[in-house]
Parts: structure tokens; C-alpha cells; sequence
């Protein structure tokens, strides 16, 4: 029996079908048994359902320059 955080590690993977089908199959057991799981992983099925239905929206270039300067401070802390 998987738990919640296993569960949680795999969903990814799950919804983009890329488990082997005896895990697919625990994840579907542990869906079916944890009404919490279910919940989540309905919810992000959903949610990128939508997204995927959305055409793009540009960000406004001050805020994609404050992103990119965000994320070049981020990696450089990293390095």
C-alpha cells in the first residue's frame, strides 16, 4: 500500500503516463482509497486541462525584466 507522500512523488509522472503499468496500478489502488488523493489528483487533472485550453497571455516586459533579474540573482546564489 503506497502512502499519501508516496502517492504525492508520483503524480507527475502519473498524469503525464509515464509509470510502468504495476505502479500505475498502486497509484489507481491508492486513489480509489484515500479520498484526499483523489481530490488532488482530480484537481491538477483539471487544472491543466484548463491551462492547456488557454491561448497565451504576454507578461508586461517591466515585469518579464523583473522576473529574469529575480531568476539571474536566484542562479547566481546557486553557483
Amino acid at each position: 500500500m503506497l502512502t499519501c507522500r508516496q502517492f504525492l512523488d508520483e503524480l507527475s509522472d502519473y498524469l503525464d503516463e509515464k509509470t510502468d503499468p504495476d505502479l500505475r496500478s498502486k497509484l489507481e489502488q491508492h486513489i480509489s482509497d484515500c479520498p484526499n488523493c483523489w481530490v488532488i489528483c482530480d484537481t491538477t487533472k483539471k487544472t491543466i486541462r484548463i491551462y492547456k485550453g488557454m491561448d497565451p497571455y504576454p507578461i508586461p516586459a517591466d515585469m518579464h525584466a523583473r522576473l529574469m533579474t529575480a531568476l539571474e540573482h536566484k542562479m547566481a546564489k546557486k553557483g
